[in-house]
């Protein structure tokens, strides 16, 4: 099982020699590529071979870059992840409306339960009002009690005057983290041979990663229970290996202790198994391990 999450920061050359990722440096470092699940491209001073590029993509090792500030900015994924991509994409489009919204449904009230949880562990009462709207939650979140939580929740996590829109380390870690997870979840969209555009809830014409947006949601209270324990004043490369470490972390589903990378895969086999089988009761959710 691949579990490694390599960066690379710094100017060298990459390419691939039987079965290893070769990073050519001062010194030159080999990592086999079953052992890895992530390759983060940190610096613009990298090289790549296309031979590699290739053999990441056969691996289904997701492939992460990042722009001039070191901030994810795009990944690499295949065309055809799975060897009935057309059967599955043809499913997906299938997939009936009712279908769709009794799993979103399932996946807001998760969010929601596991923002509570973050609240009580930190001692905000305000966790009581976030299971409250879990119990008035509409099929289809028909009154937006997602919204209604995400105000009460970010403002008792970072204080009264903390909003999403401001520009600050504790948002830089937010989004920088949201983005790594996102892209987590395209890689096991494509993997099993769905499209990333076609989403449950998400619907932006704009977005390709419609479906990625869907179904990280309960996985976001993971970057923001490492946020606020980081409480960083900057946001700079350590930061950032901070944050990302998050993938490395335990949680427990389907009975056993997995790290969250692979929660990840369990989950969302389990969402696309709910949907093909008209069986929301299927999901397998992620309990955390404190």
């Amino acid at each position: 099982m691949s579990w490694r999450v390599v960066v690379v920061s710094n100017s060298a050359k990459l390419d691939y020699q039987m079965g290893y990722l070769t990073v050519r440096q001062e010194a030159t470092t080999k990592i086999h590529l079953s052992e890895i699940s992530i390759l983060l491209v940190e610096s613009t001073a990298v090289s790549m071979t296309a031979y590699l590029l290739c053999e990441l993509i056969k691996k289904k090792i997701k492939v992460i870059f990042c722009d001039e500030k070191r901030n994810p900015s795009s990944e690499l994924l295949p065309f055809y992840g799975s060897h009935d991509t057309s059967m599955k994409i043809r499913r997906q489009i299938e997939w009936s409306k009712n279908d769709k919204t009794a799993v979103w449904t399932e996946i807001v009230a998760e969010k929601i339960r596991k923002q509570a949880e973050l609240l009580k562990e930190h001692g905000r009462s305000e966790y009581s009002m976030l299971n409250s709207y879990i119990e008035e939650l509409q099929f289809g979140d028909s009154t937006n009690r997602e919204g209604h939580a995400a105000k009460v929740y970010f403002n008792a996590l970072f204080g009264m005057d903390f909003t999403r829109a401001s520009e600050n380390s504790t948002n830089a870690a937010l989004n920088y983290g949201y983005g790594i997870i996102l892209s987590a979840f395209n890689r096991e969209i494509a993997a099993n041979g769905y499209s990333t555009q076609l989403g449950l809830f998400h619907d932006n014409m704009f977005n390709p990663f419609n479906l990625g947006s869907d179904l990280m949601e309960p996985f976001r209270p993971l970057i923001d229970r490492k946020v606020i324990s980081m409480q960083p004043e900057k946001f700079e490369h350590e930061e950032k290996m901070g944050v990302l470490a998050v993938l490395n972390e335990e949680v427990s589903i389907g009975g056993k202790k997995e790290f969250i990378n692979n929660a990840i895969k369990i989950y969302c086999k389990s969402i696309f198994d709910a949907l093909n089988d008209k069986d929301p009761s299927l999901i397998k959710f992620y309990r955390n391990e404190l």
